[in-house]
């Protein structure tokens, strides 16, 4: 790390406050450029930390920049993790209001639920063996920098620009489909706007999920049976605006939808 305690606080909670405000803030690696993983990810931490402290519960975690579509539009080659806080969660079918966030954009994923702890090092397979069930979200996104302009350290200490999420849909068992050629279409405002499959992610979404346990590990961490698991957005991040309905169709696994008012 190159920041010293007091400097780790110190940006948590502007970021945090700019989060809570809904006052971006210009990239804090603009003030401090050599900051490096460990400091991003000290940096999100104590975020985490300062919601646990105030009641706020961690409704799971979360993958990002892991598909190809979402790697090219932010010009990165590596995955980022973050988690997800209780009062994120919104309704299947429901309303969002937009002025709780800064400039949110919405993005289709395939999400896990575990009935096993997961260790790192592992692979695939354990995560599959691990898992209890799958079933289609929709994250919301929203960067706390101005004008959605970030590096990847930024990004990290920012929790990945975690807002909210929406589930829905089926729950399946993992063995009952192929996660890799499942198809997903997300439609803004009854047009289709993207489409993939499941292998956007990694090529697997599963494989999401391998290099968070690992990345855990090295800090001597693990994911705990019945962890609710977000891999990463399987189409590039989309735009809204007030008034914007948007609706995504999972091959198998049902629909989620949600309006933004």
């Amino acid at each position: 790390m190159t920041l010293d305690d007091a400097t780790v606080s110190a940006l948590a909670e502007r970021l945090e406050n700019a989060e809570l405000n809904r006052a971006p803030i210009t990239k804090i690696t603009d003030e401090f450029p050599g900051l490096d993983w460990d400091d991003a990810y000290a940096i999100q931490g104590e975020i985490r930390t300062r919601k646990v402290s105030r009641g706020v519960k961690v409704a799971g975690l979360k993958a990002g920049l892991t598909s190809q579509a979402k790697m090219k539009q932010m010009n990165v080659s590596e995955p980022v993790f973050g988690f997800m806080c209780d009062y994120g969660s919104r309704a299947d079918g429901g309303e969002v209001e937009i002025d709780g966030f800064i400039a949110p954009r919405v993005e289709a994923e395939i999400a896990f639920v575990t009935k096993a702890d997961i260790k790192g090092p592992c692979h695939i397979g354990t995560v599959l063996q691990a898992t209890d069930f799958v079933l289609p979200a929709v994250e919301i996104l929203d960067s706390r920098y101005e004008n959605f302009k970030f590096d990847l350290i930024s990004v990290v200490a920012d929790n990945t620009s975690a807002a909210g999420f929406v589930t829905g849909g089926n729950s399946r068992r993992v063995a009952d489909i192929d996660l890799r050629t499942l198809g997903i279409v997300l439609e803004k405002n009854g047009e289709i706007v993207e489409l993939a499959a499941g292998a956007a992610v990694l090529g697997h979404p599963a494989e999401s999920i391998v290099m968070l346990a690992n990345m855990l590990a090295r800090k001597g961490e693990i994911i705990p049976a019945g962890t609710f698991i977000m891999t990463g957005g399987v189409t590039a991040a989309v735009g809204v605006e007030r008034g914007d309905h948007i609706a995504v169709r999972y091959q198998h696994l049902g629909s989620v939808s949600m309006r933004f008012v």
